[in-house]
């Protein structure tokens, strides 16, 4: 009887728990049992490695009780990961191989019937994961997943294209070169893309666009058809100061666990995402067996913009509450539970009734035909909680054509940007994090109000009837105001800038 050992690493959400694949060849009727919780992917990883290691020239132990365990049974294995662990062990199992070279490894890929390896899913996590334990150990991958995992520092990450490559470099007195020591995909810089120039007009909304910007404050637009509510959207990335080191690793790793191939050319940048208004809550918060991530955590790090924001299924809606406070998502299902990041700024445009044109100049031509009940229940669409977890509510007004003609063109998003980068900095050298980040406890310490302004904003707030965490986020609006114009104080004056900014909806 004989009995080897390989590492490697399941999925569990963004998490990579480490799994014992142990492979033991004992005599007795041959067959081939693979046993611990594994799915029906990894079931068929028996035909998969059995066709890849023959076609690969090696000997299959077909008089051989093959028996494969994935420890710990517990744990839920799913695709085809396991498949080179699988053949590795039982070459070791067999004779063939160094059980004591495999030891300083773990390996993940799925093989093709000729011993070809193929990407594996969620390449980065395995990555972190490893890099989190504390192990030395090197991570052996296919040469596709291997680059993105080699985004990790601090990692030994080897990558193959076939079964016969890895077993190369383990045979025992071989002089065969070791296998290539992965690169780390380069870090693109972003293209360029829609210039906030282009807006014409629009200068409350524009700077409501700039002070989400420098607090990571979400935001609403209501405004008729056609004044540019999408366009102001479509800017806000190009406001943004770039991903740091652990914000585009998490990105890329929540991006992996959706596909098996590593999308280089988007490593670094921020995540737009924008799911059409017939997005169901599964596809926004993530679910499914095992479950995945849905648009909010692939928004991580990035920007999440819902256009027809009322159009959206009101459980979609409603399942934004949680991750909009927490910057997490849960997804609990009968016999799994999995977690996943989900820190994104939230951009939301809506008409402000069903037809569109309520409050529209009388000069466009267009009035609105909505009664007051059907105003209110399509603006009802939107609850008062999913409101008052709003930062930013600002009206996008109409204009005649003439006039935007006459318009000049405004400042460029380079411009813009610089002013969002220094208040930013000011942020972070502050308090470690962006304003909309900020916990009620250090309220007080980051957000302190002369005699003057507490008494400004207790009055609003009373006459306005706000929440507890309506009064919070004004506050941090009124934060970022403050470092935009570079004071280390609140006054009034931000204060009443901040509160003009979230009247145009209350629930």
């Amino acid at each position: 009887m004989s009995l080897a050992v390989v590492m490697s690493r399941a999925l569990d959400g963004l998490d990579a728990p480490a799994v014992h694949v142990e492979v033991q060849l004992a005599n007795g009727l041959p067959s081939f049992t693979l046993v611990g919780l594994a799915d029906t992917e990894v079931k068929e990883a028996r035909e998969r490695v059995r066709a890849a290691l023959q076609q690969s020239g090696f000997a299959f132990p077909h008089n051989k009780r093959i028996t494969v365990n994935l420890a710990p049974a517990e744990l839920p294995k799913e695709s085809g990961r396991f498949d080179l662990p699988i053949a590795l062990g039982i070459l070791a199992a067999d004779g063939q191989l160094d059980a004591l070279r495999l030891a300083a490894c773990e390996f993940a890929g799925e093989l093709s019937l000729a011993g070809e390896l193929r990407p594996v899913r969620g390449a980065l996590a395995l990555a972190l994961a490893l890099q989190r334990s504390g192990d030395t150990r090197t991570l052996v991958l296919p040469a596709a997943s291997a680059r993105a995992a080699a985004q990790v520092p601090g990692l030994d990450v080897r990558g193959a294209a076939t079964l016969a490559e890895v077993v190369a470099a383990l045979v025992p007195g071989e002089a065969t070169e070791p296998l290539a020591r992965a690169l780390p995909l380069p870090r693109e810089a972003p293209p360029p893309g829609p210039d906030l120039r282009d807006v014409k007009g629009q200068a409350a909304a524009k700077r409501a666009l700039e002070i989400a910007a420098a607090g990571s404050h979400s935001l609403l637009l209501v405004g008729p058809p056609g004044t540019g509510k999408s366009m102001l959207a479509q800017r806000l990335p190009g406001l943004l100061p770039p991903l740091t080191d652990e914000e585009a690793l998490a990105s890329a790793a929540l991006a992996g666990l959706g596909s098996s191939v590593a999308a280089g050319a988007a490593f670094g940048l921020r995540p737009v995402r924008a799911p059409h208004h017939t997005a169901s809550a599964v596809a926004l918060v993530g679910g499914g067996s095992p479950p995945r991530p849905g648009e909010i955590s692939l928004a991580h790090g990035g920007v999440l913009f819902l256009d027809e924001t009322p159009e959206f299924p009101r459980a979609a809606l409603e399942a934004l509450r949680e991750p909009l406070e927490s910057g997490r998502i849960t997804i609990s299902r009968a016999a799994r539970q999995a977690s996943f990041p989900a820190r994104f700024q939230l951009v939301a445009a809506m008409n402000p009734c069903p037809c569109g044109w309520r409050g529209a100049p009388a000069a466009l031509g267009k009035a609105c035909r909505c009664t007051p009940d059907a105003v209110a229940r399509y603006q009802g669409r939107l609850s008062g909680p999913l409101l008052d977890r709003i930062d930013l509510q600002v009206e996008v007004l109409a204009a005649p054509a003439a006039e935007l003609l006459a318009l000049p063109e405004g400042e460029a998003s380079a411009v813009v940007a610089a002013r969002v980068a220094a208040a930013r900095a000011r942020q972070l050298q502050r308090q470690g994090e962006a304003n909309a980040l900020l916990e009620a406890g250090r309220l007080d310490e980051h957000c302190r109000l002369d005699e003057a302004a507490a008494r400004f904003l207790r009055n609003a707030a009373e006459r306005l009837g706000w929440s507890g965490r309506r009064l919070h986020r004004c506050l941090k609006v009124a934060r970022t105001i403050a470092d935009l114009a570079g004071s280390e104080s609140l006054g009034v004056a931000h204060l009443a800038e901040a509160l003009q900014l979230q009247r145009v909806l209350m629930g």
